[in-house]
């Protein structure tokens, strides 16, 4: 199995469970404070990335570009939010991991 599909499958299964702050933060985002912004934008974005991981598995190269994508966008939205925040978590910590995969991600482009 590809490491690409691997990180975007686990960053995906990350920001369903971690933002919002994507959707443990888009889930915990709309707990304490009733975001349904949290919890959709968590929601959505984790299960992009899911997706782009199951069609990277069927081989469509398009998966990989989705992914790119979907967690470039991550990263830059958590790093607003790092910035404004000055919170480690989730923020920074979501802006790192999402840094990580997003290199393995392209790495993987690279050599294909």
């Amino acid at each position: 199995m590809n490491l690409s599909i691997i990180a975007a499958f686990a960053y995906g299964i990350l920001a369903m469970s971690t933002t919002g702050y994507a959707y443990a933060g888009g889930i915990m985002g709309y707990i304490q404070a009733r975001s349904k912004v949290s919890l959709l934008s968590g929601s959505i974005s984790g299960l992009l990335l899911v997706i782009a991981a199951f069609f990277q598995l069927q081989g469509q190269s398009w998966g990989s570009i989705l992914a790119v994508i979907v967690t470039a966008v991550l990263v830059v939205v958590f790093a607003i939010r790092l910035a404004k925040t000055r919170k480690f978590m989730p923020a920074g910590l979501m802006t790192i991991l999402g840094m990580l995969a997003l290199g393995v991600m392209v790495s993987q482009m690279v050599r294909n």
